[in-house]
């Protein structure tokens, strides 16, 4: 780790060796002038380095202004310890503007080790190869007999296995011969440790080298796949997408009424398996292999995106009193969905708790171990589909509210996933009001994705430029401040500066959807808790899970009322949960078997017709709260 120590400002930060400059900066709560994003166009971001090295190139810089040390921050990269100074803005009478560094911190990763613990490489499908003697005159007994029999030789402690499916008894005669009677079998263990395994398939040759298994979160936006080496259980690729059923509605709602609608029903199941097709390919591209030597896969996803997915008719569930179809899940042929792998690969579903509490929620508590700690813990997954888990080894509570996905890209005009050129990362002068904005992978800007949504809505709130009901300060005359085709706005950054030619800006309407979703997510925490007699400070930890959270500020998120304004050391990031949690499943046989305590300790609470959460949600519809009492530290601020 380097330290970088920020002058005039006096704040250090520790960063890892070859972090971006201007990217700890803004990290760092420290503000340069920098439009373009890091893309090194603008030229505004110099900076001088008064000690220690980085490594930069000359771009934008004259060589008197290069030889006396100042570099671009967006192009500097760290080597050492360093003291950046950070030049002074001037007003309009000569002197020197002050300067007011933010209160940022990301919520920390520390402890992940600690949530998920560790876990022993025993995958779900194993690969044995085996060498058979050929059939005689004197041993002449069938294929099938012959190969239990080297399978018992192979493993004497194993039980004799199973087979479930005719097919693999037509092949099996010509596979053997053709083979050279040397041949790789697939096993599926038992889902009890008392069941035989099964014989699900047999390869020609030796064929062990090649199992890998995949694990997908099947968000409402977002599908995300990751691709594991079974044999060593490391990552090896990950890849992600949005869910193609977008185009048939944002939410999930929408999706029922839209499956009810002629062939709606198999369009959608067509389009999220389009999906997790695509994502197939883009990591079989990756690592040079086919997604047939895919041999297991581990999948988790709310209740309607299960239903979907299987081809479930979701009517019901949003229907009071809002009952699915089931809750667990049977094990499928990939194949039969459609999906690419090996012609006999199982994926399995995480099972659902409720119409709205899905199998994406209990993949995330299974991976952190939540049903296994005694500390009280708000299990916390932001999406489209908000859901809370409150609870402990003992009990679980869980309720679902439906946020929107504006922290996913959607409802905001010119918000996208986190993707390249999305703003990530900003801060505002408190007295120019001119921005400072971080993209991801340094480019000019093209959108908005959620955590920088998050900075940008704090950073306008405590400049003034917006009051908490999220209205532009129409006093304020500023040419960043405007009316636009959605009302008042401010602009992140001119056409001149972004990749796309045109303004990037954010709007009251945009506004307006981010307190209605974070208004749903508080409510929701409010709700639970006092459902069981408790409140924010009764919590032990806040456990965060959820694709965009990975960079998420929680000074910020506290400062705009997405998170409980409670001691900082009581977060914890988790990041994808539903992933992580298939990840853990894929890799350890007996954690993936331990995923039934955590769906038998938990209840639900419906949300959807409680007075008591709507009184909430009204509450939370303000920048932070209309009960500032509940933000001590924000409040300190104002």
């Amino acid at each position: 780790m380097k330290t970088i120590q920020f002058l005039p400002d006096n704040v250090s930060i520790e960063v890892e060796e070859g972090e971006n400059l201007l990217a700890a900066a803004a990290r760092a709560g420290v503000y340069v002038n920098a439009y373009c994003g890091g893309d090194g166009v603008c030229g505004k971001c110099k900076v001088a380095v008064e000690s220690g090295e980085v490594e930069s190139g000359k771009a934008r810089l004259k060589n008197d202004d290069y030889a006396a040390g100042l570099r671009l921050a967006c192009q500097s990269r760290v080597k050492s310890d360093l003291v950046v100074r950070i030049p002074e803005a001037m007003g309009k009478d000569g002197k020197a503007l002050k300067r007011k560094p933010a209160a940022t911190r990301t919520i920390s990763a520390r402890s992940l080790d600690q949530l998920i613990g560790d876990w022993h490489l025993d995958p779900p499908v194993e690969k044995r190869f085996l060498k058979l003697d050929p059939p005689t005159m004197e041993n002449n007994i069938p294929d099938l007999q012959r190969l239990m029999r080297a399978i018992r030789q192979d493993c004497h402690d194993c039980k004799e296995p199973t087979f479930d499916h005719p097919d693999l008894l037509k092949e099996l005669p010509f596979t053997l011969r053709e083979a050279g009677w040397q041949v790789t079998v697939i096993l599926l263990k038992g889902r009890r440790a008392e069941e035989p395994a099964r014989i699900i398939a047999v390869e020609p040759g030796d064929t062990t080298a090649s199992l890998y298994g995949l694990a997908v979160d099947i968000g409402t936006t977002t599908v995300c796949g990751m691709l594991v080496d079974l044999n060593s259980g490391k990552i090896i690729a990950e890849a992600s997408a949005y869910n193609d059923q977008i185009s048939c509605g944002e939410d999930v709602i929408s999706r029922i009424v839209y499956s009810q609608r002629g062939d709606g029903l198999r369009t959608l199941q067509g389009k999220v398996v389009r999906t997790i097709n695509n994502i197939i390919e883009t990591l079989c591209k990756t690592v040079i292999i086919s997604p047939s030597d895919i041999s297991y896969i581990m999948a988790a996803g709310n209740t309607i995106m299960s239903h979907l997915l299987l081809g479930l008719d979701p009517k019901f569930i949003r229907e009071a009193p809002y009952v699915p179809t089931c809750s667990h899940f049977p094990l499928t042929k990939a194949a039969e969905l459609g999906v690419l792998a090996h012609p006999s690969v199982r994926l399995f579903l995480y099972p659902a708790v409720a119409s709205y509490v899905g199998g994406d929620i209990i993949a995330g508590v299974h991976a952190c171990r939540m049903y296994k700690s005694p500390e009280l813990t708000l299990f916390i997954d932001i999406g489209t589909n908000g859901e809370i888990v409150v609870g402990n080894e003992e009990w679980m509570v869980c309720a679902a509210c439906s946020a929107g996905p504006a922290f996913e890209g959607g409802g905001i005009r010119h918000g996208m996933r986190a993707n390249s050129g999305a703003i990530e990362n900003f801060h505002i002068h408190p007295e120019t009001l001119e921005p400072m904005i971080i993209t991801i992978d340094r480019i000019k800007p093209c959108g908005i994705c959620g955590s920088g949504l998050i900075a940008i809505v704090a950073e306008l709130l405590n400049a003034g430029v917006i009051d908490p009901q999220g209205k532009f300060n129409r006093s304020l005359e500023h040419h960043r401040i405007r009316q636009g085709e959605d009302g008042w706005e401010y602009v992140l950054a001119w056409g001149k500066d972004a990749l796309l030619g045109q303004d990037v800006a954010i709007s009251e309407v945009d506004l307006d959807n981010l307190i209605r979703a974070k208004g749903a997510m508080y409510a929701g925490y409010q709700t639970l808790l006092e459902s069981v007699g408790m409140d924010f400070a009764d919590l032990d930890r806040v456990i965060l899970a959820g694709n965009f959270g990975a960079y998420i500020d929680l000074e910020r998120a506290i400062t705009i009322g997405l998170l409980p304004d409670i001691p900082r050391e009581r977060f914890f990031y988790l990041g994808n949960g539903s992933l992580l949690g298939c990840r853990v499943s894929l890799s350890d046989n007996q954690r993936f078997r331990e995923r039934m305590l955590v769906s038998e300790l938990v209840t639900n609470l419906e949300l959807a017709e409680n007075a008591q959460f709507m009184d909430h949600y009204m509450a939370a519809l303000f920048l932070p709260h209309t009960n500032l009492s509940l933000f001590p530290t924000v409040a300190k601020t104002r």
